[in-house]
């Protein structure tokens, strides 16, 4: 196995299958040749299993079962972010090296993580299965979108398949959390966080317009101005803070781990989720960036536009912003929460994306699965859900199924997250291996 799966990985690195949301700026010969490999890489998953296409290139394959009573559908998607040119990468974003690094030797390159490992981890279980003549206990589905980073359709039409044909998932499983290292302050066990639900993603503009002109008799509050005040202003409003149901109970797991000057604190509060809720929320709030955006919708300014030329005033101006819009909430509250922040009626918003939060999915059988499975090849994780703060292809499944899961089986280092979509993104080539052998196990362990 271990052979075989670094050596898809890193083949499946070396092709630059970036998405982007312009259709015409995509590079399908990439996409062509990365399905190339895959059926190089795995070829008893292309002969035995039944391939539907969706989308340009996305893939969903049906692998029969003894049974179909109770379908699982295994989720990774095939694009990737693009490279920024200026990043400082120790090594090729698309060479798929294997280099040290803090975790040992790993595979390096854009996809590693986010999410061309959950499609070699997949696909090498299913292979290996194959190999030893294994019928799964239920109906596997295989869907591998073309198009997440950039919101596509590839998800949303294979969620059509499956409905046309009558197919309603006991078990979605999607990337997402994973067995993450110094997740929380003081807890030296890593976590095993499996996203039970996801925020919502919006997209917002604000647009300030004024009649422009030259940069040497600037009049005040130009669009520019007015629209740097809204930033701000924003920035100032944040959302109120809360803790859902799966973070409390993130924490109620948590709580043995964590420092003994703390446990007499949270002890007398764990059975009492109303008493609990405050004590977390602010202890999330102070445990920096990655723990505060559990308890509240996020808002970041990612684009800023104005004038073409330095000695030029902008005729128009804007601002966009990303939001993760946190479960309870909803995104008209959010426009309106804005709409407030902002106070000026010069600025107008302009509702570019919108996501609602993902329903919450039940901690019953179909979790424990997962659970269970994390327990026996991890056994020093504590397995936990959390509500998921990106967002994911799984999102549209949740029309067919109330079982959706996020969850990738890598070790990953707090150096590890933060290379998502930045740089210097690698996976180790032991937890590569690990992440095959914990797909494996699940798909071996489906219930009857």
């Amino acid at each position: 196995m271990t052979d075989r799966v670094v050596a898809a990985l890193q083949a499946l690195v070396r092709i630059p299958t970036v998405s982007d949301r312009d259709p015409s700026r995509v590079d399908t010969d990439a996409f062509d040749r990365l399905l190339a490999e895959l059926r190089t890489q795995f070829p008893l998953l292309h002969e035995r299993l039944e391939l539907t296409r969706v989308g340009s290139h996305g893939l969903l394959f049906r692998w029969a079962g003894a049974s179909a009573e109770r379908p699982v559908v295994l989720m990774a998607h095939l694009d990737v972010v693009p490279v920024d040119g200026e990043a400082p990468w120790q090594h090729e974003p698309f060479g798929g090296e294997i280099h040290d690094s803090e975790v040992g030797p790993a595979i390096w390159g854009r996809g590693t993580l986010d999410d061309k490992g959950c499609v070699a981890g997949i696909c090498e279980a299913v292979e290996s299965l194959l190999e030893v003549g294994h019928v799964p206990a239920q109906d596997v589905w295989l869907s591998f979108g073309c198009d997440e980073e950039v919101s596509g359709t590839a998800a949303p039409a294979a969620v059509e398949v499956l409905r046309e044909r009558g197919v309603a998932p006991w078990l979605v499983l999607d990337e997402g959390g994973a067995i993450a290292g110094g997740a929380f302050p003081g807890v030296k066990a890593p976590l095993g966080v499996i996203g039970v639900t996801e925020k919502g993603t919006t997209s917002l503009e604000l647009v300030a317009e004024g009649r422009g002109g030259h940069a040497s008799t600037p009049a005040r509050n130009g669009p520019t101005a007015r629209i740097a005040r809204a930033v701000l202003r924003i920035e100032k409003s944040p959302f109120p803070a809360s803790a859902p149901a799966p973070t409390l109970e993130l924490m109620r797991r948590l709580a043995p781990h964590l420092p003994l000057p703390l446990r007499p604190v949270l002890a007398p509060l764990l059975g009492r989720a109303e008493r609990l809720a405050p004590v977390v929320t602010r202890a999330l709030l102070a445990a920096g960036p990655e723990a505060a955006a559990m308890t509240r919708t996020t808002v970041a300014t990612t684009t800023l536009s104005g004038s073409p030329a330095l000695n030029v005033i902008a005729s128009t101006a804007k601002a966009g912003l990303n939001i993760r819009v946190m479960v309870g909430d909803t995104v008209a509250g959010v426009v309106d929460h804005v709409r407030r922040a902002v106070d000026d009626d010069s600025i107008r918003i302009d509702v570019i994306e919108s996501g609602e939060p993902s329903p919450v999915s039940p901690m019953d059988e179909p979790f424990e699965l997962v659970e269970g499975c994390i327990g026996e090849v991890f056994p020093d994780a504590v397995a936990t859900p959390y509500v998921m703060m990106a967002a994911t292809d799984s999102r549209h499944f949740t029309a067919i199924s109330e079982h959706v899961y996020r969850f990738a089986p890598f070790r990953m280092t707090k150096a590890q997250r933060q290379a998502i979509h930045s740089y210097d993104e690698h996976l180790g080539v032991a937890d590569l291996v690990d992440g095959a052998r914990w797909y494996r196990l699940l798909i071996e362990r489906l219930p009857r």
